[in-house]
This record gives structure tokens, sequence and C-alpha cells, in this order.
């Protein structure tokens, strides 16, 4: 599996680079690291001619110190993917971050991991990180990384029964091993499948919704992982989040939601929100 990994001389960053070590992938990652430099930012289209004019000096002093920058983040991603045996290369590329890291995206089949950026109430209103950008419009599968894991035991896979949460379902079963090595045993990643269902009164809707559950748990037992399910009534995002929190879940595996124009306008998605909201790195499928 071809895997990107944006880097930015953060903990973020090198998070993300860890991640890619530590997913149980069932074919070894090709990992491309990109360390993206904005020198056009510099010059934004607000800031009068008149300034940038006067502060040129200034602001080559500042392309000086972003290429310095750049230099050590390329030599650290380097040295911190041959502590990781990670097969790949380093490269570092000119562009706005989110839609140079877009280009470089690598196909339906492949995988974009970004540091979460420290997702906050800003970024969350005015759509301002990188990382909610890299989700809103990639194509192939995300992984916004919250914290530094050297493997993955514990997931929690969000299912709902529409074709998103059905993909990522399909994507566990295919690119995840069901095991990991421990010490000289094999053990079970053990897996809670996450149905969240509305406040409504209607027994035929929690009869769905459990049986929805049990099959997605048979699923995976049956190709060697450890399950167990889980229904909850509320808000699907903050039951999802509850959840993984309680479970000390390593990753959280749901589907994109089929997230569009209106979507990414008003942030309706779930898959949005929970990865906005949740300590636990999120994993999107599409």
């Amino acid at each position: 599996m071809n895997v990107l990994v944006a880097m930015d001389g953060s903990k973020f960053g090198r998070q993300a680079l860890s991640w890619a070590a530590a997913l149980p992938l069932k074919d070894r990652p090709r990992v491309t690291a990109v360390h993206v430099m904005d020198i056009a930012a510099l010059r934004a289209p607000f800031v009068p001619q008149s300034m940038v004019a006067g502060n040129e000096r200034f602001i080559q002093q500042e392309v000086k110190r972003m290429e310095r920058k750049s230099a050590e983040t390329l030599a650290e991603a380097r040295r911190q993917m041959r502590l990781l045996r990670l097969n790949g290369k380093v490269k570092e590329l000119r562009g706005g971050v989110a839609p140079t890291i877009l280009k470089q995206m690598p196909g339906t089949h492949g995988l974009i991991i970004v540091g979460s950026q420290g997702l906050d109430a800003l970024d969350r209103m005015m759509l301002g990180s990188v990382s909610t950008n890299v989700l809103h419009h990639a194509s192939c599968p995300v992984l916004i990384a919250k914290a530094q894991v050297k493997a993955v035991r514990r997931i929690v896979l969000a299912a709902d029964g529409s074709t998103s949460s059905r993909h990522a379902m399909k994507w566990l079963l295919t690119k995840f091993r069901p095991t990991i090595s421990m010490g000289t045993a094999q053990v079970p990643i053990h897996v809670t499948v996450v149905h969240v269902m509305p406040f409504l009164k209607y027994p035929e809707l929690k009869e769905a919704g459990s049986r929805l559950a049990e099959e997605h748990r048979r699923k995976l037992l049956e190709a060697g992982f450890a399950a167990d399910a889980v229904c909850r009534l509320g808000r699907p995002a903050d039951e999802i989040v509850k959840v993984a929190a309680d479970r000390r879940a390593d990753l959280i595996v749901m589907g994109a939601q089929g997230l569009g124009a209106i979507a990414r306008l008003v942030l309706g998605s779930v898959s949005t929100r929970v990865a906005q909201r949740s300590s636990t790195s999120v994993l999107v499928i599409r």
C-alpha cells in the first residue's frame, strides 16, 4: 500500500509517521513523507503591496529560515524512517500545504496520514486546519493522528448500515491483520463495533441496530479478530468518542459519511465531528 505522510517539523508530524509503522497492515507500506513549504503565504493577497515592497529583506530572511527548518524536518524524517524500518522516500514540495498534499494523493487504494495539528474551536469554525481540509477533500482514506502509538491493539469500528460504513468494515477486514505480535505470541486485535441510534421510540430500529452490530461482530470473529458489539442511544459522534475513551481504543475506524459540499460547510458529518473531538486517532474510509 502507498502511504503519504505529511511532515511539518512538529510532534504531530512525527506522530503521523509513527502511525505508518504502527498500523497492522497486511501489505508492507511504501511510504512517502512530504514536507510542504508555503512561501507564497508570506506574500498573502490581503497584505498591501507597499508593505511587501518595504519588507522584502525581512521576507527573504524568513524564506531562508523556512528553508533551514525544511532541511531539518527532512533530515529528521529520514532518521525516523530508518528507525521505524519503513520503506520509501522523503520529499520537499512547495505550494499551499493542503492542496499540495492532495495533489500527491496515493490513489483511492492508498492512505494519507496527517497530524491533528491540535484542532481547536477556531479551526473547526473556519476550516483552517490542514488536517480538516485534507479530510474533506481527499478521495482516499485519511488517518488523523492524535497520539504516539507503537502498536494498534484496540479499535472502535463505527457502524450505521450506510455505504461508507460498509466500506470501513471491508477496509478493516481486507487491509488489517487480525493479530499482532506480543513477544512470541500472536494476540488478536480487539474491535468494538459501535452502533448509535437516535432517541426514537421505535423497537424496530433498536432491533435492526442490534442485528447490524452483531453481524459485524460475527464477521470480525470469523476473520480472526477479537470483537464485541455496543449499541448506544444519543448523538452518534458523541457516543463514538465516549466508547473510544471508555475502551482506551488506539484507533477509531469509520466511514466518511459521504461528505458533500453542504456537509463541509456546516460541519454536519459524523466523521468530521469525531475527528475534531476525539483524543483517539481516527481513520476515515471512503
